[in-house]
């Protein structure tokens, strides 16, 4: 048996970019205390109150979830949920046709 290190830590499906959108949503709502809803994913997340602590943490959540190394400054480098989503979709295509990260 072969063991595989860079596969990304989800199913196939849960790297589309809508998935991607709403784990997004679920957890910043989670560390900003708010219902999913009242997340806006184009508005920048340091607006809606998250603060660097939360994005480090994201950062560590995203790095769990897709297998993925990210920069520390990813909050602040797209800094809304649709361009973290962009960021993290284009990554995990790469990731899966073999694209070094």
């Amino acid at each position: 048996m072969t063991e595989t290190t860079s596969a990304p830590a989800v199913a196939a499906d849960g790297t589309a970019p809508q998935a991607i959108r709403a784990w997004l949503v679920d957890r910043v709502a989670y560390y900003l205390e708010r219902n999913p809803a009242d997340v806006d994913e184009g508005t920048q997340l340091a607006e809606m109150g998250l603060d660097s602590v939360y994005a480090l943490t994201l950062c560590g959540d995203v790095e769990d979830r897709f297998g993925l190394v990210v920069e520390p400054t990813l909050a602040w480098d797209h800094p809304t949920i649709d361009a973290i989503t962009a960021h993290l979709a284009a990554a995990l295509g790469g990731a899966q046709e073999g694209v070094p990260q």
